[in-house]
């Protein structure tokens, strides 16, 4: 047989027992933990944001359409309104459409169509792939006592 010193039993007791290992997974695991929060909180404010700006650039590319004197005027106006508050606002889209409906007749209605493909890897040091294709509708009224041009009138 053998026997220990007496000193030894308890370190060996101590070493081996599960005492705490509870705390110091836990603190292994947090960190972890944390960075998949901000990770996924990235991610949703990504989409939030650019949703947000696109809901913008659509009511944007809407009243720049009623202002307006013809529709073939009114369609580019809105495509380059729209495209024009989007890279102002850093949404990079990886292709915009940009479609009208409506007349320009006074008090008629204006709706204006924006679909954007976001690029997601833009979005801080995550760079993700892929995108998510957004659509936002804006509609706007033409203005009722807007002048008409005067018949043989010059521009």
């Amino acid at each position: 047989m053998t026997t220990q010193a007496p000193g030894r039993a308890p370190a060996r007791r101590w070493w081996c027992a599960e005492r705490g290992s509870v705390t110091v997974e836990a603190v292994l695991f947090a960190p972890l933990l944390v960075m998949v929060v901000v990770f996924v909180a990235v991610v949703v404010h990504r989409g939030v944001d650019a949703r947000l700006r696109l809901d913008d650039a659509a009511h944007q590319a809407a009243r720049a359409a009623t202002l307006q004197r013809s529709a073939p005027a009114a369609v580019t106006a809105a495509r380059e309104t729209a495209g024009a508050a989007l890279a102002h606002a850093g949404v990079v889209c990886r292709d915009l459409v940009t479609t009208m409906s409506g007349t320009l007749a006074p008090a008629a209605t204006i709706t204006v169509s924006v679909r954007c493909t976001v690029d997601l890897s833009q979005a801080l040091l995550l760079r993700l792939p892929g995108g998510k294709t957004l659509e936002s509708t804006a509609s706007e009224v033409v203005d009722a006592y807007r002048s008409a041009p005067a018949i043989g009138a010059r521009p």
